[in-house]
């Protein structure tokens, strides 16, 4: 008899297929309702990944932009069912790969409600935990292993070589690169040493590599894919829904990515 294969995630078979063109949003900013429509126009305009922000009270590695929307969400009550009917509901149009973007202590709440579970079943792919080092992930690790959640890691500019390589032996799905020292925001110009710094990562690491962090112009976008696997914009669209319709986000992300 033969062995049955294990069938590719929907964040393996991105990369084998293409760039991954990210956009991230801040679950319930706006109302939950909002969000999703958000990311309908945002998969509309090009986005083949999606990272989505659960609302914690302290979110100490986000700019302004972010902070705001964050605060919105948790004042309008956001909750873990509401994110769950927002991945529902993404499904229903689109089988690009959704990332839970989250800070530690939202996902320690969340377990004891076996959140990851529901996660997986709403269509959730990836758990990104911006806070947490590898040291102290294996509790999770195990939780997402179960529940075929790949959990992803951040590295930085200050991350040495040689941990950059351990870490890619514990992740799964693709390493974060956050591609600058400080908070999330919107620059207009890529750090200096970007590309020394992502061509050494990638000499050394199996995963697909996506950068992200201040991220907001097509010239940033298509200087990043010349050398990485990815890009990540937050900011820009998350500023874009202070002001404006998510309908809008179709033509903004358009004028972002080089597609």
């Amino acid at each position: 008899m033969k062995a049955k294969t294990k069938s590719m995630s929907r964040i393996q078979q991105l990369f084998a297929e293409s760039k991954a063109l990210t956009a991230y949003l801040t679950a319930g900013d706006g109302g939950i309702q909002a969000t999703r429509d958000a990311a309908l126009a945002l998969i509309q305009g090009g986005v083949n990944m999606l990272e989505i922000g659960m609302p914690f009270s302290d979110p100490i590695a986000d700019g302004p932009i972010i902070q705001r929307a964050t605060a919105r969400s948790v004042k309008n009550g956001t909750t873990l069912e509401d994110i769950l009917w927002l991945a529902k509901q993404i499904r229903q149009h689109s089988n690009i790969p959704l990332i839970l973007f989250s800070y530690l202590n939202p996902i320690i709440s969340a377990l004891q409600s076996n959140f990851l579970c529901a996660a997986k079943s709403a269509g959730i792919d990836g758990l990104l935990l911006i806070d947490c080092p590898l040291e102290e992930s294996q509790f999770i690790r195990q939780q997402c292993d179960q529940h075929e959640i790949a959990l992803i890691y951040v590295i930085a500019p200050t991350t040495a070589l040689t941990r950059v390589k351990t870490i890619d032996a514990y992740a799964q799905g693709f390493l974060y690169y956050a591609c600058r020292k400080g908070t999330t925001g919107i620059h207009k110009k890529l750090p200096d040493d970007f590309q020394k710094k992502i061509k050494a990562i990638k000499s050394i690491v199996n995963l697909p590599v996506i950068v992200g962090f201040g991220i907001s112009n097509q010239e940033m976008t298509t200087q990043i894919l010349e050398h990485a696997d990815g890009v990540v914009v937050g900011s820009s669209f998350v500023k874009a829904l202070e002001t404006g319709p998510p309908s809008a986000l179709s033509k903004l992300a358009r004028g972002i990515f080089p597609i």
